[in-house]
């Protein structure tokens, strides 16, 4: 587009394409590259590790809510094409409410809403707290050091979401293999893909055994939507995946929770001090942490959009990012400080639009329920390594401590 073309048609040259390759990046730091491209201006455009071309960002508040929001800019539309991304495989399945949109999409998150309600989760945090207990029992029982991702982080949000699954008793420690191996950094893709599919069998199997079921278990509202004909058997298995693999996002965001208020003595003594800020402290903590490697799904834009003076033709791939959203100064004053006293705080770490995620009201009743546990019952926790040791997960979508090993 020459100088001219631009002016006459109110449209900027489109940026450069700029290389966003897949970092691996210790304790909270934002992403370098991510910063430069939310300098460089609110619409950049971006080429990820794997699969074909470039797409654009949106990293402005106000962007991100707009896109997130549009129908213009599909997430079905993905699944037909090759776009920019970065993971190396893309597989998804029917069902998949990740990849559903409008009038589709309701209807499958219909299916299963009446299990992750504010009430189901206020009859739920009894429960809950019990299976933390136990879990935390068993820490304090065997004495300091404890490795907490190993001990508390990463089987009590999977146990909890078990619960809420309608997984049965004696069902629950394969499932829980199959999904640590899953959500697991080690073993390497053959090994998650081989308890991935384990994995989706038993779910076909349990859909089918409840198409006469009256709980109010996931599995159960499947069955039922299924045999009601509300559902194909294939999207209930693709929208129940998802779910029962959800625990890893609480697993991680509350590791790096944990560590920055074991590391900065304000934040804990705030923690104390402050009992009716919690809430807010938990809110800011979720707009700070880069809970996420890069970007999640594009979408693609259905017809010609005009946005910040670019041009974003029909069939070009999309993505926007919640963590510069969170970071944006124009809606967060001093954006790069932990402040648990902001007089609002819209941040999108859950996501936003018909895609907010499903499971919102659940993670926050585990993370409330986990971080208030473990500091009210060991007051004196701390890391049992300087923090620069403290060792991070690698090659991973979702950030956060590898391991965390406290003492008290």
């Amino acid at each position: 587009m020459t100088e001219e073309t631009t002016t006459l048609t109110g449209r900027q040259a489109p940026p450069p394409v700029r290389d966003w390759p897949a970092l691996d990046l210790d304790g909270t730091d934002f992403d370098p590259v991510l910063a430069e491209l939310m300098r460089e201006g609110p619409l950049t455009r971006i080429r990820l590790p794997f699969g074909e071309g470039w797409a654009w960002l949106a990293t402005r508040h106000d962007d991100v809510k707009l896109i997130t929001n549009d129908p213009r800019f599909s997430r079905a539309e993905v699944t037909r094409r090759q776009v920019t991304r970065m993971a190396p495989h893309f597989k998804p399945r029917p069902g998949s409410l990740a990849f559903a949109d409008q009038p589709d999409h309701n209807r499958l998150r219909k299916a299963v809403a009446g299990a992750f309600t504010v009430s189901a989760m206020k009859r739920l945090r009894p429960r809950a707290q019990d299976m933390l207990d136990e879990l935390v029992d068993g820490v304090v029982r065997d004495g300091p050091p404890a490795e907490l991702i190993e001990r508390v982080l990463e089987p009590f949000p999977i146990a909890l979401v078990s619960e809420v699954m309608g997984v049965p008793a004696a069902d629950r420690e394969q499932v829980h293999a199959w999904t640590r191996q899953i959500i697991s950094t080690s073993g390497g893709a053959e090994a998650a893909d081989r308890a991935k599919n384990s994995l989706y069998g038993w779910i076909t199997e349990t859909i089918r055994s409840r198409a006469d079921g009256t709980g109010e278990d996931v599995y159960s509202l499947l069955g039922a939507a299924v045999a009601a004909g509300d559902l194909s058997e294939p999207e209930a298995v693709g929208l129940a995946g998802p779910l029962q693999i959800g625990g890893e996002a609480v697993t991680h965001n509350c590791g790096q929770m944990l560590c920055l208020l074991l590391t900065r003595s304000e934040l804990r003594q705030w923690w104390h001090e402050r009992p009716e800020g919690r809430d807010a402290l938990l809110d800011e903590l979720l707009r700070y942490i880069p809970h996420r490697s890069s970007v999640g799904l594009a979408r693609i834009a259905l017809e010609d959009i005009d946005l910040h003076g670019h041009r974003i033709r029909a069939g070009e791939a999309v993505y926007v990012s919640y963590l510069a959203a969170n970071r944006d100064p124009d809606v967060f004053p001093d954006p790069d400080r932990i402040d648990p006293g902001r007089a609002t705080n819209p941040h999108l770490a859950l996501g936003n639009g018909p895609h907010y995620c499903t499971g919102a009201v659940l993670a926050r009743l585990q993370t409330e329920l986990l971080l208030g546990t473990l500091l009210d019952r060991l007051p004196d926790l701390r890391l049992a390594v300087p923090a620069d040791q403290v060792e991070w997960r690698r090659r991973t979508m979702i950030r956060g401590p590898r391991t965390l090993p406290c003492t008290w």
